[in-house]
């Protein structure tokens, strides 16, 4: 068989060009991270956007569910289900809220502070081991340009 009707076999995948672009390599960072984030938040049972929303209602009493949707690009529909399920959990708590009679403020419950002081530990944690290849000014700089593409 000659040279030109050989099928071609790729020992060493070329991964140069999609190494070029943002998405790819910000994709396969999350992935690494998210799948770190999963493993280790099973024991709280929260899911990243869970995590997320609770981690905006410890540190803003009374945030409303019209500011975490903003905050996180979530839909109406899909965080009143899930502000049902965290306080059916009795993680946090809706209050009336002291401005708009229409709203209803979000709070922490003592459990959910509790549970949450863990996770964001965990998190933390989390996240130097998932960057432990760089040095504290590399993953300051990485979060700064991180921001700077969705900001």
């Amino acid at each position: 068989m000659d040279a030109k009707n050989e099928t071609p076999f790729v020992e060493t995948v070329d991964t140069s060009y999609l190494e070029t672009l943002v998405g790819y390599n910000a994709r396969r960072a999350a992935l690494v991270v998210i799948e770190n984030f999963l493993t280790r938040m099973a024991v709280y049972d929260l899911r990243i956007v869970d995590f997320s929303v609770l981690s905006l209602i410890t540190h803003n009493p009374g945030i409303t569910s019209r500011q975490l949707c903003s905050q996180l690009n979530i839909l109406a529909p899909n965080l009143v289900s899930m502000v049902n399920v965290l306080e059916k959990r009795k993680l946090i708590v809706r209050r009336p809220h002291p401005h708009d009679g229409r709203a209803m403020g979000l709070h922490i419950t003592p459990e959910g502070l509790a549970m949450m002081e863990k996770a964001e530990k965990t998190a933390h944690q989390l996240e130097m081991d998932s960057t432990s290849r760089l040095s504290a000014a590399e993953r300051k700089t990485l979060l700064l340009l991180l921001k700077k593409v969705y900001k």
